[in-house]
């Protein structure tokens, strides 16, 4: 061995080499020890005086022959750990030891176990973890209970207004809830308003704690599915919700409210929990507390109240917005006034049943009390609500209402600013203009048929859907609570007809193969007709008769192209092409413009196509302005900033506009309707002086007419009808204004003129995108084979009239039309005028008559430069 290899000579003792070959020192009669046997550290070995149990493995007498079996048996458990548990008091755990064998406060995983056996914890962990987690619980609920305070129902009543700001900044209205809050004590609230809830809400109210854990357990569970939360299960929540300040649907709101309810159940009785929940309720229109409620409903004091008047009030906290027997239709289309009271009559009924079960009303009292169902006061106009402000106001808050988290309670406690896109000056102008052909036209004082009509209407900027203005009505003050703008149920009649024609021009029809068509597709255009299925069959009534659709008159129009029907407003060449196009498209194209799916007619029928859908006057006035922007659409919205405490709330960011559709299809569709104006049953609006498109539309039995149009600077709708104010149902207008009958090209298209004027005065006339040809000439099935025109070559887009004559073979187009027009668009000349031209309804007729008929075209010799579709088709009239 080299010389750097050799061992120095041990020390006494024996020392590590001893230790290591396991022979005794000679201060000792044992064996040594292995190193860290017995934990210690490297110098506990040599001179010093040892116990008798200090070596070997732990006192065992067993032997270690190296350092790696005394390393092995340590980790099976035999060394450090018995060494260290042997070991004498000041042994093993000197200060010059190493670190103690498991320094871990809670033994896990476990030492010493193995397998699946060291992550089962002990029963003394399982122990202590359940008691620390208890303990935890009751410290920070008691935190909790020390931290929250009793609410306060007179810091509840604290209201501020709501401000509405016009477009420009200054300010509409300022409007709120808080003259309409007073609070009771309790002695003044009736008995039978106080056993009214507590029948219907919570029948143990003067036994439990105020807190229901099951009902806690349940607003959890839906919150942690992401829906909403419930409304707190007994009266005591109830009160604390109505008083808690944040409406955010949060764990931290939901267990705060927790602590609060138990605390208020402790700290208050429970009169006065009754008392607050009575003053801090909200009972709809306005009116928070019970007096408020009293008055709002009844007109009296909330102590003269009698039992069946208590139940209605306590039916209002199920949900004023469908418990209000006035209706809340401007806020959800099912909340309707017969709707409401049904279900207002349902619950009063129930609650009465309820008190006489818990012996709240005697036999006697009960008897009296659901004898007859105490109808409440209709609406009131509040400070500041009156005039078209009231439904712009009204028109605002549903829009803040739909685009945010806050309830309607929230929002009437007041402290908004609401910025709104109505521009003062539209809006006087639209008023303006309702106003004046009122006073001209109606005479309601000596006319029975001049009474109990109404107007709605709206205007909406294309490519933007910022609405202006609109016309809700004779104003909140008059009694006239619902917003004519803004409320769905007046058909719209022919004004739907654009849908079908622009789905025919994107879809095409059966007979096209999904091909677009060309607007001067023919059709028969005669009154009383069959409507024919794709595949040959046609339409039966009920009572398995044909039906026949109809026109306004019953004028033999022949085959005609879609064009002039739409000038003339017929309703039988649409009637057919919306069958042969498919009504379910019909619908997706009004869709894709803006009209919501809730409005239109669910029977898809032929009916459909003449508008027996319902939308309202501003998403008519938005999906033209699709047109007018060439196919992009915007959501029509009303508000463009909320704040709260000087902060911005979020949601109401500008809708983006979208392009639904071909432009080319929306500039045909345009082309047509600046026809209807120039030629057809529109020809009223003229009067406006410069370039504009719309269209006409009168129902069956004369129950509405509207008339919509647009420039590519704003796009306004009108709307009249008579409504029976008692039922709500619409009656007939013939008669009405000293006519036979009123159609969308009367008075409605008068109004839309007289706002039009002022709206754009000043402004200048851009006119619209040029219309290029579009589709082919796909005509009706069994329509008669065109015949050429003798001075005109042969063309595959031609298409003459059924009775060519000779006038038509000299006719010379209007200066303003382009040669392609020359081939085809003069076939229907005149000048839109006579028989026909106006909108018909959807009766039906035992009547076959599907022949062209004799002289069925009307004004076919074209009238020179005066044809209907001369020259208008491509590029415009009117300063293009």
């Amino acid at each position: 061995m080299s010389e750097h290899r050799r061992k120095p000579p041990p020390p006494q003792g024996g020392g590590r080499a001893a230790a290591r070959r396991g022979q005794p020192g000679p201060s000792s009669g044992r064996p040594a020890a292995p190193r860290g046997a017995n934990g210690a550290s490297d110098h506990s070995y040599g001179s010093h005086s040892q116990g008798p149990d200090s070596y070997g493995s732990g006192g065992d007498g067993r032997e270690y022959g190296s350092r790696a079996e005394a390393r092995r048996a340590a980790q099976r458990g035999g060394g450090r750990r018995r060494g260290a548990e042997n070991a004498p008091s000041g042994r093993g755990r000197g200060h010059d030891q190493g670190p103690p064998d498991d320094p871990r406060f809670i033994d896990y995983p476990r030492v010493g176990k193995y397998g699946w056996r060291r992550w089962v914890p002990s029963w003394r962990l399982a122990t202590g973890l359940g008691i620390g987690f208890a303990g935890s619980v009751v410290v920070m609920a008691g935190v909790g209970y020390a931290l929250v305070n009793i609410p306060s129902e007179n810091d509840a009543a604290k209201s501020q207004n709501n401000v509405y700001y016009w477009a420009d900044g200054s300010q509409m209205v300022a409007t709120g809830t808080g003259v309409n809050r007073q609070n009771l004590k309790i002695e003044k609230i009736p008995k039978a308003m106080q056993y009214a809830v507590i029948s219907a809400e919570n029948k143990s109210f003067y036994k439990d704690s105020g807190v229901d854990p099951m009902g806690i357990a349940r607003a959890l569970a839906n919150m942690a599915r992401g829906g909403q939360t419930q409304g707190g299960s007994t009266i005591t929540q109830q009160f604390v919700k109505n008083t808690y300040l944040s409406q955010d649907q949060t764990l931290t709101r939901k267990f705060t409210e927790m602590f609060i309810s138990v605390k208020v159940g402790t700290k208050l009785s429970k009169d006065q929990i009754m008392q607050g929940y009575l003053n801090t309720s909200y009972y709809g229109r306005g009116a928070y507390g019970i007096q408020a409620a009293a008055q709002t409903y009844y007109g009296k004091d909330a102590n003269e109240l009698s039992a069946s008047q208590c139940a209605v009030l306590a039916s209002l906290l199920k949900g004023p917005t469908y418990y209000d027997p006035a209706g809340n239709a401007d806020l959800d289309k099912t909340a309707t006034q017969e709707a409401n009271t049904a279900r207002s009559q349902g619950r009063w009924r129930w609650i009465l049943s309820e008190m006489h079960k818990d012996n709240r009303l005697t036999d006697t009292q009960y008897q009296e009390a659901v004898s007859k169902y105490p109808m409440p006061q209709g609406r009131k106009a509040t400070r500041g609500m009156t005039g078209q402000i009231s439904y712009m106001v009204d028109t605002a808050k549903k829009y803040v209402l739909n685009h945010s988290t806050i309830t309607e309670a929230k929002f009437d406690q007041g402290g908004y600013q609401i910025n709104t896109t109505f521009q003062k000056d539209k809006v006087e102008a639209l008023n303006a203009a309702v106003k004046k052909i009122q006073k001209s036209r109606l005479k309601p004082e000596t006319k029975e048929l001049d009474k109990y009509v109404q107007f709605g209407a709206a205007s909406v900027v294309p490519n933007d859907g910022a609405i202006v203005a609109l016309y809700g009505g004779d104003g909140y003050e008059n009694g006239h609570f619902t917003n004519n703008a803004d409320t769905s149920g007046v058909p719209v009649g022919s004004t739907w007809k654009p849908y079908v024609l622009a789905a025919a021009m994107q879809d095409g029809t059966y007979n096209s193969d999904g091909e677009g068509i060309s607007p001067m597709s023919k059709y028969n255009g005669n009154d009383h007709l069959k409507v024919r299925r794709p595949d040959g069959s046609y339409y039966l009534n009920k009572d398995n008769s044909f039906f026949f659709q109809a026109n306004e008159s019953d004028h033999p129009w022949g085959y005609i192209s879609l064009r002039k029907a739409m000038e003339q407003s017929i309703n039988t060449p649409f009637v057919q092409l919306g069958v042969d196009v498919g009504m379910s498209k019909v619908r997706d194209m009004a869709r894709s413009t803006g009209i919501l799916e809730n409005s239109m007619a669910r029977d898809l029928n032929p009916s459909f196509a003449i508008g027996t859908s319902t939308p309202s006057a501003i998403r008519m006035a938005d999906s033209y302005a699709t047109f007018a922007a060439s196919g992009k659409q915007a959501d029509p919205y009303s508000v463009t900033a909320v704040k709260k405490d000087g902060q911005d709330l979020t949601g109401f960011t500008k809708p983006k506009s979208k392009q639904v559709m071909d432009s080319s299809i929306a500039n045909n569709v345009t082309d047509v309707l600046q026809n209807v104006i120039q030629n057809g049953t529109g020809k009223n609006a003229r009067a406006l002086g410069r370039t504009a498109a719309g269209k006409t539309g009168t129902t069956d039995e004369n129950k509405s007419a509207w008339f919509v149009g647009y420039t590519q600077q704003l796009s306004t709708s009108v709307a009249m009808f008579r409504e029976n104010p008692k039922d709500h149902r619409l009656l007939s207008m013939n008669g009405t204004a000293g006519t036979d009958s009123i159609h969308g090209g009367d008075i409605p298209t008068s109004v839309w003129t007289e706002y039009m004027l002022a709206a754009l005065k000043g402004k200048n006339d851009p006119g619209f995108p040029d219309a290029i040809k579009i589709g082919k000439i796909h005509n009706e099935a069994g329509a008669p084979t065109p015949t050429p025109k003798p001075s005109i070559p042969p063309s595959p887009t031609a298409s003459a009239s059924p009775t060519p004559s000779p006038s038509q073979s000299t006719t010379t187009p209007s200066p303003s039309a382009s040669e392609t027009c020359r081939f085809f668009c003069n076939d229907d000349g005149g000048t839109g005028t006579g028989p026909g031209g106006a909108d018909g309804g959807t009766s039906a007729s035992p009547t076959d008559s599907t022949s062209p008929g004799s002289g069925g075209v009307r004004g076919n010799t074209n009238g020179g430069g005066n044809g209907t579709d001369g020259g208008s088709f491509f590029g415009g009239q009117d300063g293009q």
